[in-house]
């Protein structure tokens, strides 16, 4: 069992910067795959970035690739989301997802229905 909690979404202008943090709990870290995925409204959920717990393989979606970055702060139990240069098409409401069992590289990563546990979403809202 993973329990999943985001946090650090809100108001940002085009151009500008946001770090989501999602802490996770309760499992055997170094072996899950974790992930950021988003669903603006009326649309499907979609992959953004995601990587093994304990380092690579790393993937991220083409539309955020040299703007957003993933990491894991082993400290604190976080998986992070620094997302720079933010386009008012980036809002949407970003879910952290963890799989403890999944065959990770980079094929598996980026599909959402091979994620067992989610978190409860963020609000990111990029507008002026």
């Amino acid at each position: 069992q993973v329990h999943l909690v985001e946090s650090g979404g809100g108001l940002v202008q085009p151009g500008g910067s946001l770090r989501l943090s999602c802490a996770a709990s309760g499992s055997t870290f170094s072996r899950i795959a974790v992930g950021w995925f988003r669903q603006g409204l009326g649309k499907e959920r979609e992959f953004v970035a995601a990587m093994r717990w304990s380092g690579h393989p790393v993937d991220y979606a083409d539309s955020v690739k040299g703007r957003f970055t993933i990491s894991v702060d082993n400290a604190k139990n976080t998986v992070d989301l620094q997302m720079n240069s933010l386009k008012p098409e980036d809002t949407a409401v970003y879910y952290c997802a963890a799989d403890t069992d999944m065959y990770i590289n980079h094929l598996t990563l980026p599909h959402a229905n091979r994620y067992d546990y989610w978190g409860q979403g963020t609000q990111v809202t990029v507008s002026s």
